[in-house]
């Protein structure tokens, strides 16, 4: 079993920044990607920032310039850097790692729990 624990959310004011770290325990055979999706109410998940393990950072249009993905191998740990948040990234946003359990399983995708980020003044 994998776990993943999120932290970082919580209420900001516009212009204000925000950190969200991701941790995975367990036993993991192999990590292919990390990153944040989010969820607005009434819309649909999407991407926010993922890295390939050193192949490619992707972003969404949204949040370039302003959100940085970076991860911490040997924790198996990926953060979420906002800066100049707006009210359009309230959201709760989910941790996601691309994993291979073991050897002989084909990959699969883990989430976390879910933090909510709320931008307001």
């Amino acid at each position: 079993q994998v776990q993943l624990v999120e932290s970082g959310g919580g209420l900001v004011q516009p212009g204000g920044s925000l950190r969200l770290s991701c941790a995975a325990s367990g036993s993991i055979f192999s990590i292919y990607a990390m990153g944040w999706y989010r969820q607005a109410p009434g819309k649909q998940r999407e991407l926010v920032a993922d890295d390939t393990l050193g192949r490619s950072t992707n972003y969404a249009d949204s949040v370039k310039g302003r959100f940085t993905v970076s991860r911490d191998n040997a924790k198996n740990t990926v953060y979420l850097q906002m800066n100049s948040l707006k009210p359009e990234d309230t959201a709760v946003y989910y941790c996601n790692l691309k994993v291979q359990l073991k050897a002989w399983l084909p990959p699969e995708n883990v989430w976390g729990q879910g933090t909510q980020v709320t931008v307001s003044s």
